[in-house]
């Protein structure tokens, strides 16, 4: 006997025409079930970061071509998180009136009116140019819990944060040299760090006197 295609057929279209509705109100009682425009395997499109991205390094850094551009000290402390020597690098007892920037890229991050004499023999200072320019990262290294202080651009490790530093903020960004240019005050302009001269018109409210 031949089947009896008649009778399936409405309930076919019937399903086709429901299906839609279905859809529809699966939507309205669960805000995260996919939609009729966009199928269970698509994800929507969207254009806004997440807050991982902002919380990453914002550019790919070549390692092999920092090896070339670095002095192997340079190398160590920004990509493999080393720490020089303290007393024995180039800024500990810098006290030239200046923008330290980042080595790597040349992100501005500290100021020298920011700058204390910590006696850890490390460049040290109690706030960064902005708060942006750096992000913050638990260490576990070396059987210690610390904050790690990375350039938020290179992705630099620069050096760690401790909550014993100076007024007005309390902190202490003890940084390595290594990972820091210094531009002097006088060549601001002259290196592309013009609009920054208004750091140094006056110190800082609170900035203790460097020895």
């Amino acid at each position: 006997m031949a089947p009896n295609t008649h009778s399936r057929t409405p309930f076919r279209t019937q399903i086709r025409r429901l299906l839609p509705l279905v859809l529809s109100l699966s939507t309205q009682v669960f805000p995260g079930a996919p939609s009729a425009a966009v199928g269970a395997d698509k994800a929507a499109p969207s254009s806004e970061k997440t807050a991982g991205d902002a919380a990453s390094p914002k550019k790919t850094v070549n390692k092999e071509d920092l090896r070339k551009k670095l002095t192997p000290t340079q190398y160590e402390v920004t990509c493999n998180a080393a720490t020089e020597p303290a007393f024995r690098n180039a800024y500990w007892d810098n006290h030239a009136v200046g923008l330290y920037v980042d080595i790597i890229d040349g992100e501005p991050l500290f100021a020298s009116n920011h700058k204390f004499d910590s006696g850890s023999g490390w460049p040290s200072f109690f706030q960064p140019v902005t708060k942006g320019s750096i992000l913050e990262k638990e260490d576990r290294t070396h059987n210690m819990v610390r904050v790690e202080v990375l350039s938020a651009k290179s992705g630099a490790h620069l050096g760690h944060l401790f909550p014993d530093g100076p007024r007005p903020t309390g902190m202490r960004y003890c940084i390595n040299s290594a990972s820091l240019r210094f531009i002097p005050v006088a060549d601001l302009e002259k290196e592309g760090y013009g609009k920054l001269r208004p750091l140094f018109q006056e110190p800082a409210a609170g900035a203790p006197a460097q020895k």
